[in-house]
């Protein structure tokens, strides 16, 4: 290692090079990375909220909330604890707001204020009355304040926001809490309350696979629930193939770099073994400099990602998981060391005497 530190102090613009282009992959990497969580968390953020464990659906629905259409009474009748019940009822639409066009789209959700799924209130209040809502903080940052009021598509009756919340997203739209009372008012009109149809039953600490349910619903685990939403399952395989591509084209890259710069290195290689350096040195000395200069990358790279994390606006979705950085950071250190090894043989070929011309 100390052979290869020496010679990196000494060739700092050669090295530099490579130091810059470790730099550029990893900070492509790590920020990709921190883009596909953030896309991810946009489409599951309300859910991951409910800190449930399945959903019941209708069984002709193909796992979705919009399609899933079932009553308050069917609901009721699923044999579990009421504690362990929330009802919810979905509509994806738009609002506008009083005396703007400012429109925007949301995701509505009406619930129970008594149930576990209701979210944690960040500022204002709980909705109490008919008519309010808790917002997501991103309609905050969009410019709504509490107090405002709007239209809700299809409708002409105001609801007012009295309170925000956090993570609170459903298909990269914020989401909207009100009651489920509210929520049916907006969606349906006036209803029967025993025949109101709501989208789904949510379950809290019971096993899927053991509640029984009517042969019109069917159980599902959250998780799957998750991987069913539209486009969440391909969009996570398509960013994922595009990181381990990156890995791939940044083995290739140092491969090369290192190569080049191994023949370039023939002769001196080619004294060091007439002294009597054996070729096991050399090249331990050569793994030992692809570790340092990845190593330099990689932090240069991770430091870079984490202020891009802060400088960015918060409309941007970027969610930096640092053990997930940590993670592809030491692949990529092994990837570089990997890339490096293509140099070894090179090394371990060099005769001597052709090398220094004897």
């Amino acid at each position: 290692m100390f052979l290869g530190w020496k010679e990196i102090k000494h060739a700092k613009l050669r090295y530099g090079l490579i130091i810059g282009v470790l730099v550029l992959v990893s900070y492509l990497v790590f920020v990709l990375s921190g883009l596909a969580n953030g896309l991810k968390d946009m489409n599951r953020q309300a859910v991951d909220q409910w800190d449930a464990s399945s959903i019941v659906l209708t069984s002709d629905s193909d796992v979705s909330l919009t399609a899933s259409t079932l009553t308050l009474k069917e609901g009721k009748a699923i044999d579990v604890p009421e504690k362990n019940k929330a009802y919810i009822g979905n509509m994806a639409t738009v609002i506008k707001k009083k005396g703007t066009e400012d429109k925007e789209k949301i995701t509505l959700m009406g619930i129970e204020k008594n149930q576990f799924i209701m979210p944690e209130i960040t500022k204002g209040k709980a909705f109490a009355k008919e008519g309010e809502v808790v917002a997501n903080d991103s309609l905050e940052d969009a410019g709504y304040k509490i107090g405002d009021t709007f239209t809700v598509a299809s409708s002409e009756k105001e609801v007012k926001i009295v309170g925000f919340t956090t993570k609170a997203k459903f298909n990269a739209a914020p989401v909207l809490y009100t009651s489920m009372a509210s929520y049916q008012d907006l969606k349906y009109g006036k209803v029967d309350e025993k025949n109101a149809p709501i989208n789904a039953v949510v379950l809290k600490g019971e096993d899927a696979s053991k509640v029984k349910v009517s042969k019109a619903l069917e159980v599902t685990p959250i998780e799957t629930f998750i991987e069913k939403l539209p486009g969440y399952s391909a969009q996570n395989l398509t960013l994922n193939f595009m990181i381990i591509f990156l890995f791939v084209i940044a083995s290739i890259i140092i491969a090369i770099f290192l190569y080049v710069l191994t023949i370039q290195k023939v002769s001196m290689f080619g004294v060091l073994k007439a002294q009597g350096i054996s070729s096991a040195f050399l090249a331990r000395s050569v793994v030992a400099q692809t570790f340092i200069l990845s190593v330099i990358g990689v932090l240069i790279g991770f430091g870079l990602t984490a202020i891009t994390g802060v400088a960015l606006p918060a409309a941007v979705p970027i969610s930096i998981d640092y053990v997930t950085l940590v993670f592809y950071a030491l692949i990529f250190v092994a990837v570089a060391i990997l890339g490096g090894l293509v140099s070894v043989r090179t090394i371990v070929k060099i005769d001597p005497l052709k090398a220094i011309g004897g």
